[in-house]
């Protein structure tokens, strides 16, 4: 043990032929930690739509609707381009794979979303 009261833990692991069973400041043995990688599940993608869809759409009323003074129906036009560009960049990072009602919950958030920003124009 080295000076003090702290344990060197290649001293203290305890090996069983070519694997570390645990070690001292470990409360489970290694094959307890899981060893997985990350999958991203649908309500990630789900979520990361919603957040670009409200920005985007925000940023587009802003950005022509109040400081360009663009028409309405340019200002739709633009906010209708950006949804399908949102949409197919979720359905390219992996919605396309996921159950059908995923899809259908995601196209009624973009939907819902576009719709408030073409009433707004439209007011």
């Amino acid at each position: 043990m080295p000076e003090g009261d702290v344990p060197d833990p290649r001293e203290e692991d305890i090996v069983y032929e070519d694997r570390r069973i645990s070690r001292p400041d470990a409360a489970l043995p290694d094959w307890e930690s899981p060893d997985t990688s990350y999958r991203p599940i649908p309500i990630v993608w789900f979520a990361g739509a919603l957040i670009a869809q409200v920005v985007t759409q925000s940023l587009i009323v802003a950005v022509f609707g109040l400081w360009l003074n663009s028409p309405a129906i340019a200002v739709i036009a633009i906010g209708l381009i950006a949804s399908f560009f949102v949409w197919d960049m979720t359905m390219k990072r992996g919605l396309s794979e996921a159950a059908a009602a995923w899809r259908v919950a995601t196209f009624a958030v973009l939907s819902f979303f576009f719709s408030l920003t073409a009433l707004t124009v439209l007011a």
